[in-house]
């Protein structure tokens, strides 16, 4: 396996791998890696549809990306998806996916022309003083503390180690818009991983500039269950791949011969086991971020549920057969009670809360376009809660007068301004409540309109949403084809892909499927590298110019020195150093 960028391979289409037609591919775990990899199998292996299994612990695929409406309780999606235009490999996967819902046209082609005619911006990012928008909104105010920032890149991993955001930077750092936006947006805690963080700021600085109003993101036309999951389902169907639901896969039996690893079986529960050859390809989707989910209703708390379940059973159960195959337990052992743990799904009903929301977005919620373009971020809330509502229906079963609105917060033990509960101990009707309170609805209409006539909210429990970041070392997550494999590969977001790309993304997802299925099957088409926005040094001038406020090194403190900045610019004068940062606005 090996990478490449530009479009010499982009457009190439490999030739048949080598001895392809005498393997087969077991794939455990039904989620978008898992579905990515059984279209990397047949699409660019070129390996026959009925020789690929995937085993799903659930009665439905999809993984973390859902949405379904849930029989008694309401609409509900445990999270959303955030898309850039370089994620490189889910967009070489879609470019191959039939749209469902546009006649010879890709999913791909759908998305593009989705976001060219409603492209993704958002009016308000944060707000505070119970629906006022904060004043500083738009502005990153780290002045000299971006300098905090330009010190974690220029660190390396191995120094890291375990050393979390909260010991890496200064208190008054964490006082920023820029913290605020980035800890909300990506779900990022001050006892997350140094190391995960610094790859977030290497590997979206070209989205410095969009990252304030959203504009650097893309979002799907519904839910990311009917948008994007349903479109590679049909795709792999077409290819008569085997689908087995509702069936958990308890371990992998790897012998250890001769410095090489060999999947010798799949331990079934409840079923028989299946005997493997070296031609029998395993791909191992280990942990999951949504696995144990619980669900509440409008009047029911989720409940608390810490079970390990079926995914990190089966990566522990790897685990200890060898070292090479990760630590389960650094991602899902003692996680902070103030963690992230729960979010709701409301379906309002009723227009008389309409205008508290279109007030701060500025649109109308029910023409089908861009709402909250994101995460609407209440600063001074205490559970840290954040909102979105995307493009409405979110659901093809919504009625048109509907609206359903995401939440989440990120603090899990505190209790709320208005609710005298954490959002864990909370029901749906409570946690809308605290929503009402914030957005400024009187106090004495929350609870007439919180009623579940005129807005149902179910709340859904994860004991592992935010693992992907908890402080790590190499090692910790097993590499993808893990060191003298012959058959068995990991997948997701907890395999260590040799790319250094971010976790907690669907392109993670889809390049560790694509990157597993290459070097298994050798074939002879190259990976697309991450893009490297970090080596380019038009890229880095405009993250200076946006971290600074859109500030030249004149007017931004920089802890830069008047006389070395005379000095500086009598220097650069007349060179191509000053036409670059002339272009970059920082002269």
């Amino acid at each position: 396996m090996r990478y490449s960028n530009g479009n010499y391979e982009a457009f190439a289409r490999p030739r048949k791998s080598k001895n392809v037609d005498q393997k087969s591919a077991y794939i455990i775990g039904g989620g978008l890696a898992g579905l990515a990899t059984a279209v990397f199998l047949v699409r660019d292996g070129q390996m026959s549809g009925e020789k690929i299994h995937i085993y799903e612990e659930l009665p439905t695929p999809g993984g973390s990306l859902d949405g379904e409406k849930r029989a008694n309780i309401g609409f509900v999606t445990r999270g959303g998806r955030e898309m850039e235009n370089h994620f490189e490999t889910m967009w070489d996967m879609y470019r191959s996916i039939p749209s469902l819902e546009i006649e010879d046209a890709s999913y791909l082609d759908e998305f593009y022309w989705l976001d060219k005619d409603d492209p993704n911006s958002s009016n308000t990012r944060l707000i505070y003083n119970r629906g006022q928008r904060v004043p500083t909104d738009g502005l990153y105010t780290l002045d000299e503390k971006s300098k905090e920032l330009i010190d974690l890149v220029l660190t390396p991993e191995s120094k890291l180690g375990k050393t979390t955001i909260e010991e890496f930077f200064s208190n008054e750092f964490f006082e920023s818009n820029f913290w605020m936006y980035w800890a909300t947006m990506f779900a990022f805690e001050k006892w997350h991983s140094a190391v995960e963080m610094r790859r977030y700021t290497m590997r979206f600085i070209h989205h410095i500039d969009g990252l304030p109003d959203f504009s650097a993101l893309k979002f799907n036309k519904y839910n990311q269950y009917d948008s994007m999951v349903l479109p590679i389902i049909k795709y792999l169907e077409s290819y008569n791949v085997e689908f087995i639901y509702d069936t958990q896969v308890n371990n992998v039996v790897v012998d250890f011969e001769n410095d090489e690893k060999i999947a010798k079986k799949l331990v079934i529960q409840d079923g028989d086991d299946v005997s493997l050859s070296r031609d029998d390809l395993v791909f191992v989707t280990n942990g999951s971020i949504t696995e144990s989910s619980t669900y509440g209703s409008h009047d029911k708390p989720a409940p608390i549920s810490k079970e390990l379940g079926g995914s990190w059973s089966l990566w522990k159960n790897l685990a200890e057969q060898s070292s090479d195959f990760g630590h389960p337990e650094v991602f899902y052992d003692n996680l902070p009670e103030k963690s992230w743990f729960v979010s709701a799904t409301a379906t309002i009903k009723s227009p008389e809360i309409e205008p508290y929301i279109e007030r701060l977005t500025n649109r109308d919620l029910h023409d089908h376009k861009i709402n909250t373009g994101g995460i609407i971020t209440i600063t001074d809330s205490n559970w840290l809660m954040s909102f979105a509502i995307h493009r409405q229906p979110h659901f093809k079963e919504q009625k048109e007068n509907e609206t359903t609105v995401w939440i989440y917060g990120l603090y899990s033990d505190t209790k709320g301004n208005f609710v005298d509960k954490t959002i864990v101990e909370s029901s749906g009707e409570e946690i809308t409540q605290e929503l009402l309170y914030h957005l400024g609805v009187p106090e004495t209409k929350i609870k007439q309109l919180s009623n579940q006539n005129n807005i149902n909210t179910v709340p859904v429990f994860m004991p592992f949403i935010t693992s992907y970041f908890m402080p790590r070392v190499a090692g910790d997550r097993p590499d993808i084809v893990p060191k003298g494999s012959v058959n068995l590969a990991f997948i997701g977001n907890f395999a260590e892909s040799p790319s250094n790309d971010t976790v907690f993304t669907t392109e993670y997802s889809i390049r560790t499927a694509m990157e597993s299925v290459y070097t298994l099957l050798e074939v002879e088409r190259a990976v697309p590298e991450v893009y490297g926005s970090i080596y380019d040094i038009r890229e880095l001038l405009k993250a200076i110019y946006y971290m600074g406020d859109k500030k030249t090194i004149d007017e931004a403190n920089l802890g830069i020195p008047k006389l070395a900045k005379v000095a500086l610019k009598n220097k650069i004068k007349g060179t191509f150093i000053e036409e670059l940062l002339t272009e970059s606005k920082l002269l």
